[in-house]
């Protein structure tokens, strides 16, 4: 399925920038790809030379609005049409991640950029290869709990971790932690400490992106079948205010609780849980969380885990 365009459809510079201002994001790749004239077989052919494959019916509907750039592959072709086109960067992405009523009017958006989660999902990658980490761990996790800790400064303090953990194959000895530290973070400066039934192995990290990543390894090796429950912190502290904790899910899985305190000192106006199908998806399940003024916290609780990304945000005065 192709389209062509007549003169009159051709959006001229300022209004090309203005849709890539405003959107939506089919109507600004529409204009984008009729003001350099390209008929969609040869944006696929420009797409498949950077190295992503994509069909021209689905370049079709992401320009028609009858579906969006979901899947890893997708949201790698939206960043490549940013370069075939020559539109500015995350100019496409920007779209795709804004939803209305995510923040309020006026108040800027603190979440991560797509790019900020692509180019931690590339480093992460590199780092897992370090590690000699296969892509299926041998465990499939039953429980899975996180307390964040928030300073006085807004800073994330650190996080606790406890798994419940079955193994699913013979021999499995380690478990390797990711934490991706807020922007302007210190990985270097970071510490992991085993807690309970592990003990801490390799650690790398990589500074421009924030990751780390650090084996926590088994004081035997499990069999099919077999569950531990072990539990590790990670002290980070190493930069400025917070506003969000996201926790993503390759796999469905087993139980997620999650818990946000707050230092005395800096609580936040308000809190909410929100959802998201990929990094570059917009934003659901937007749901205020009360904050306990007690013990300072608020928390969320998925009884069972689909893939994708759960976590909770909080604005400041």
């Amino acid at each position: 399925m192709d389209a062509q365009y007549s003169g009159a459809d051709v959006a001229t510079t300022a209004e090309l920038d203005a849709l890539l201002r405003a959107g939506p994001f089919h109507v600004a790749l529409r204009a984008a790809i009729a003001a350099r004239g390209l008929p969609l077989q040869r944006v696929q052919h420009h797409l498949s030379r950077h190295g992503v494959t994509v069909g021209v019916t689905s370049l079709s509907y992401w320009q028609q609005g009858a579906r969006r750039p979901q899947r890893p592959e997708s949201l790698r072709a939206v960043r490549a049409l940013e370069e075939i086109l020559h539109l500015p960067d995350e100019s496409l992405i920007r779209l795709l991640t804004e939803e209305e009523g995510d923040h309020p009017v006026g108040q800027a958006r603190s979440g991560r950029s797509y790019r900020s989660f692509l180019e931690a999902s590339d480093v992460l990658e590199k780092l897992l290869v370090e590690l000699e980490c296969p892509p299926d761990d041998g465990l499939h996790t039953l429980g899975h709990h996180e307390r964040i800790r928030i300073g006085a400064h807004r800073e994330l303090l650190g996080r606790e971790s406890q798994h419940i953990v079955r193994a699913h194959r013979d021999g499995v000895d380690r478990f390797v932690a990711v934490h991706h530290g807020d922007p302007g973070c210190v990985p270097d400066r970071m510490a992991v400490r085993a807690l309970e039934n592990c003990r801490t192995g390799r650690v790398h990290s990589h500074h421009a992106t924030g990751v780390l990543v650090a084996e926590l390894l088994f004081d035997t090796r499990l069999r099919a079948g077999d569950t531990l429950l072990f539990s590790y912190l990670v002290e980070d502290g190493t930069a400025g205010p917070s506003h969000e904790y996201v926790r993503g899910f390759g796999t469905p899985g087993g139980q997620y609780a999650l818990q946000v305190r707050f230092d005395e000192e800096a609580l936040p106006a308000r809190c909410h849980r929100f959802t998201r199908h990929s990094p570059a998806a917009p934003r659901s399940g937007r749901l205020e969380l009360p904050l306990s003024r007690h013990h300072r916290s608020v928390h969320l609780v998925e009884p069972r885990v689909r893939s994708g990304m759960v976590g909770i945000g909080w604005d400041w005065e």
